[in-house]
């Protein structure tokens, strides 16, 4: 079991960013015979995510996969930051951070696999799922309550608002 961050960590960030495929899905693509694909996505995840844009945090989707259901539901929550089709995960936040003048500390990454673990350790708070690749799990500060596609992003958020001082109606 990892520490517990102090508030103090979670009030510094800035910016969310996440891997989508085993953080806001539960990892599983479905691919019909047609080639139509399709991914589940939670909406306890997107309320979260909603609630972050409106409480002036940025969020980014960092996907090694390019994927038309990705761009739908970012589009749909209005995710400023989508990068698909990049392995390069921890250049990829690097250069979001860099474009956003951010410092590593400002940053909250979010991933699940061995492509993500560099991101993860390089952002001032790396967090994954409990059934996470071991390299992810390694490197991560935080390891959420909930899986991936089931509010795991949203437990997330819920850290970096309470932290600083937002609240939403219930």
């Amino acid at each position: 079991m990892k520490a517990l961050i102090p508030s103090s960590r979670w009030a510094a960030i800035r910016l969310f960013a996440m891997d989508v495929d085993g953080i806001l899905t539960d990892g599983m693509v479905h691919i019909s015979s047609d080639g139509v694909e399709t991914k589940q996505f939670s909406v306890l995840d997107g309320m979260g995510l909603v609630r972050l844009n409106k409480a002036g945090i940025a969020t980014a989707w960092i996907s090694g996969r390019a994927s038309g259901a990705t761009t739908v539901r970012a589009t749909e929550l209005n995710i400023p930051h989508l990068v698909q089709g990049r392995s390069d995960k921890i250049t990829a936040l690097q250069e979001l951070a860099v474009a956003l003048v951010l410092k590593p500390d400002q940053c909250v990454y979010m991933g699940d696999d061995d492509i993500d673990a560099a991101a993860i350790r390089w952002a001032g708070i790396g967090v994954t799922v409990p059934d996470a690749m071991p390299a992810a799990m390694t490197a991560a500060d935080y390891i959420t309550r909930r899986s991936a596609g089931h509010g795991a992003v949203r437990e997330v958020c819920e850290h970096i608002l309470s932290a600083q001082g937002h609240t939403f109606p219930a």
